[in-house]
């Protein structure tokens, strides 16, 4: 009878003990805009390391083919920390790009030659922009601190990427998204609106960001991507 009493007590202080743990588990549950960002960021990663690869393969331009390469390297990188977060935080990745990312990569596959080269760089433009945007979204809006803080230390290779792309789309002749009066680049008005950009313009899966920018559109209240 004392053996029975003895586990009725064990069992009552491990159940003090779970409630609290349960309550600090769900208190600690990333918000739907730290959730948003880290699955769409990964979506990104994706579709960059995939578009590395057909940029090394396909790219006629050598500038073209080194973008490709960094670009992979570098949002290999990214990912890395991203699926390290997500997995701390609970958060369920995505195992493909978008439906849109992935149009993209069709029509790339499909091109070549210069045709490819000009495919690449619009899209990889128009995407980078809205990237940054949506970077740039949670860095200000976050609530959970290491999505921030992985934001924060995305967002100047980002930047990067965008001020070599923007050299290279002027060598080659390329169209660079056009600013609006208060400077924010517009991802739609690049000469190639056909492509969408790796952010996604479908409303199955959110951009980067996910609450305060449309994708596929530019808004007025971000801050460009510096061009410097």
């Amino acid at each position: 009878m004392l053996g029975i009493k003895r586990l009725g007590l064990l069992a009552a202080l491990v159940l003090v003990g779970v409630a609290p743990a349960a309550a600090a588990q769900a208190a600690a549950q990333p918000s739907t805009q730290d959730t948003q960002y880290l699955q769409a960021v990964h979506q990104v990663n994706l579709f960059e390391i995939t578009a590395g690869d057909l940029a090394q393969q396909k790219g006629q331009n050598q500038g073209v083919k080194d973008l490709g390469a960094m670009f992979k390297t570098d949002h290999t990188q990214l990912d890395q920390t991203v699926q390290q977060t997500a997995s701390q935080l609970n958060v369920e990745l995505p195992n493909e790009p978008t439906a849109d990312q992935q149009a993209v990569l069709d029509r790339l596959n499909n091109a070549s030659g210069e045709q490819f080269d000009s495919e690449w760089v619009t899209a990889q433009l128009a995407g980078h922009v809205q990237a940054i945007q949506a970077t740039q979204t949670e860095i200000s809006q976050g609530s959970e601190q290491s999505v921030v803080q992985l934001a924060q230390t995305a967002l100047p290779t980002l930047q990067a990427h965008y001020d070599e792309l923007v050299q290279l789309a002027n060598q080659l002749g390329i169209p660079v998204p056009q600013t609006s009066a208060s400077g924010t680049p517009s991802p739609g008005v690049t000469g190639g609106t056909e492509s969408p950009a790796p952010g996604g313009t479908g409303t199955e899966s959110p951009a980067p960001g996910g609450n305060t920018e449309a994708p596929g559109g530019g808004t007025t209240e971000t801050p460009a991507p510096s061009e410097s």
